[in-house]
């Protein structure tokens, strides 16, 4: 029976020596340590642990930052000389890069062995990351020694500037230098205009720019509308793409226009909303922002007068040339208050809004206010989730006015989450039952 007890004693013992340092060699946290290799099928081992064979250029081995760390790694292959070198763990979630270079074996049935090169890599701007055959070895400037002979490609990349590529020969024994500049990515570039006539007036995206010949400098590069305008010459239009960092040239011929015995006038008012007569003829009326225009008017001299309620009348003069515009700009004046009281019927879609008449509150939509004084005045409606709206409202003496809007929602803003609140009450309870607590 003793001879029975005693070997099971024993495994037991044994088996809780080696479980403390089984665990401390699992370790928590993970990280990787990644093997660049000059060529493929070479075995890997860290501290004499075998992990695996280098393919595509390189072996990722995932490690326990808090296990037994690795000091050290070898990389070998038949055929090859032996690779050894030093190992620094990487931090929990981070990934260290060592490099191993291997070399044929020279034996006599081979050729005489060949010697190596270097090759030194500058960048401008300096500290550009340097690519040799896809692999990353640095940042500029910087050495690359042991490479075999032969043609390699470098690249070199930086946030911010093209990347820059060539390609370079290393011979046995010698040192190359390569130099890469940098051209930093524009996202602006200009466009030079010329035109048949020249002296036309130039329009980009609808705005002003000058006149030809001309150079607008810092357009954003892409697509933009160009116009070129100039008397008794049809307008030219076009779409024009800026290139990045670069100049566009555009020459444009504008069309004549036919002889002509009419031209245009154009016809603004402050405020807009002017019923407007050419010769006593009915014309239209002014736009709340721009000009009417009036066309095929005939060469000579027109009388434009215009009118609106609760103005004076605006009278003009204005001489009218061949295939040429005239402007006619009127600030109207009001006439003398009116007298008397009318009625407003105000509503408003959703209704319940709240009214304000030269903010001053009314009611609440919809509704009819009477005793209004004659004259201007504007209406505005408050409703919570809406947007607040404004409106210029006429009122008539012994007559009702009509005024009604469609109210626009406010767009949400996020809130906090809710229970960040009740996480600090419950801590403020808890702080407070704490203190009470008798020791």
């Amino acid at each position: 029976m003793k001879n029975r007890i005693l070997p099971g004693i024993l495994a037991c013992v044994l088996f809780l020596l080696i479980l403390p340092v089984a665990g401390e060699m699992i370790g928590g946290g993970g990280g990787w340590i990644r093997v660049d290799c000059n060529v493929d099928g070479a075995a890997v081992s860290f501290n004499g642990e075998h992990k695996g064979i280098t393919s595509g250029g390189s072996l990722t081995v995932p490690v326990y930052t808090t296990g037994t760390p690795y000091t050290s790694f070898t990389v070998s292959k038949s055929g090859y000389t032996t690779y050894s070198g030093g190992l620094t763990m990487p931090a929990e979630g981070q990934t260290v890069t060592v490099y191993a270079t291997l070399n044929p074996v020279y034996t006599p049935t081979t050729s005489p062995p060949v010697r190596h090169g270097s090759l030194s890599v500058e960048s401008s701007p300096a500290g550009a990351d340097i690519y040799l055959d896809g692999s990353y070895r640095g940042r500029a400037p910087l050495t690359i020694s042991g490479l075999w002979p032969g043609d390699y490609t470098v690249s070199a990349e930086m946030s911010g500037y093209r990347t820059y590529t060539t390609t370079t020969s290393i011979s046995s024994d010698t040192h190359s230098s390569v130099y890469c500049p940098l051209s930093p990515i524009s996202t602006s570039g200009a466009l030079y205009i010329l035109s048949t006539p020249s002296d036309a007036t130039v329009m980009l995206d609808g705005m002003y720019k000058g006149r030809t010949p001309l150079t607008i400098s810092n357009v954003a590069a892409g697509s933009h509308i160009l116009q070129l305008d100039s008397p008794n010459y049809y307008d030219w239009k076009s779409s024009v793409e800026v290139p990045e960092g670069g100049t566009r040239t555009v020459s444009a011929t504008l069309n004549p226009m036919p002889s002509s015995s009419t031209g245009w006038i154009y016809v603004s008012s402050s405020p807009g909303g002017a019923s407007v007569t050419l010769d006593g003829n009915a014309a239209g009326q002014t736009p709340v922002s721009g000009s009417l225009k009036l066309s095929s008017v005939a060469a000579g001299d027109h009388t434009v007068a215009l009118d609106r309620t609760g103005y004076k009348r605006f009278t003009a003069k204005t001489s009218v040339s061949p295939n040429t515009v005239s402007e006619v700009s009127a600030v109207l004046v009001p006439e003398s208050a009116p007298s008397g009281t009318g009625s407003m019927s105000v509503s408003s879609n959703p209704s319940g809004a709240n009214i304000l008449v030269d903010n001053n509150f009314i009611g609440i939509s919809p509704l009819t206010a009477h005793d209004i004084t004659a004259g201007e005045h504007i209406v505005t409606f408050r409703m919570d989730g809406y947007q607040d709206y404004s409106a210029s409202a006429l009122v008539n003496a012994g007559t009702t006015s009509t005024v009604s809007a469609a109210l626009l929602p406010v767009t949400p803003t996020p809130k906090s989450p809710a229970f960040v609140p009740t996480v600090l009450l419950g801590l403020v309870i808890l702080g407070f039952i704490l203190l009470r607590k008798p020791e």
